[in-house]
């Protein structure tokens, strides 16, 4: 029960760092109400951009047990991908407000208050991850921010301290510094989040 718990406080602590933590980012987005298009001689061609289309070969499960751990990862993948998007949304929201803040006090003051209150709203939701789940978050945190866990920590709170609770994860046998695999050990995964993405699961 000890090492659960400290677990969660571990995941909990990263998303509220990274709730806090600001970065640059190139936003490429087209008013509501108009399309992209391009001139050709005369004539206005819209750009659309079509939705991509994933087909996979049935999974083909050698028992029941390795059917019962895809049916797992699925679960797992349903209940933490929510959470590693949030990341990446407030990663875009708190810059572009940051933006607009006079100076630095006002920066730090409402980064104080964003941790505060990402604390009180999600730590009862992420008390109920599993542990297998809070592994899974941050290699999804990793796939959504295309940064670890660590370094979105780094950033943040310093070399010194990113490195404690990378010693501290990996005292439950997690790393911070996990790096999603897409195409090599996280294929499945990967399989699963993009069906999920798609509603096809």
């Amino acid at each position: 029960m000890l090492r659960k718990g400290k677990y969660k406080i571990l995941i909990i602590f990263i998303l509220c760092s990274v709730g806090a933590h600001t970065q640059t980012l190139k936003i490429n987005t087209v008013p509501e109400g108009l399309q992209k298009a391009y001139l050709d001689g005369k004539d206005t061609v819209p750009v659309v951009n079509l939705r991509e289309i994933f087909i996979y070969p049935p999974v083909k499960f050698k028992n029941k047990r390795e059917q019962a751990r895809y049916s797992k990862l699925v679960r797992d993948v349903k209940r933490t991908l929510p959470y590693a998007k949030m990341v990446y949304e407030t990663l875009i929201e708190t810059y572009e407000y940051m933006e607009t803040l006079p100076d630095e006090k006002s920066r730090q003051a409402h980064l104080k208050r964003m941790e505060k209150e990402l604390f009180q709203e999600y730590k009862p939701q992420l008390k109920k991850l599993t542990f297998s789940q809070g592994k899974l978050l941050i290699k999804l945190i990793d796939r959504e921010c295309n940064q670890s866990s660590y370094n979105l920590l780094k950033a943040y709170l310093g070399s010194f301290r990113a490195g404690f609770w990378n010693i501290f994860a990996g005292m439950f046998g997690a790393s911070l510094k996990s790096e999603y695999d897409p195409k090599g050990k996280d294929a499945m995964t990967e399989r699963v989040v993009v069906l999920v993405e798609n509603g096809l699961i």
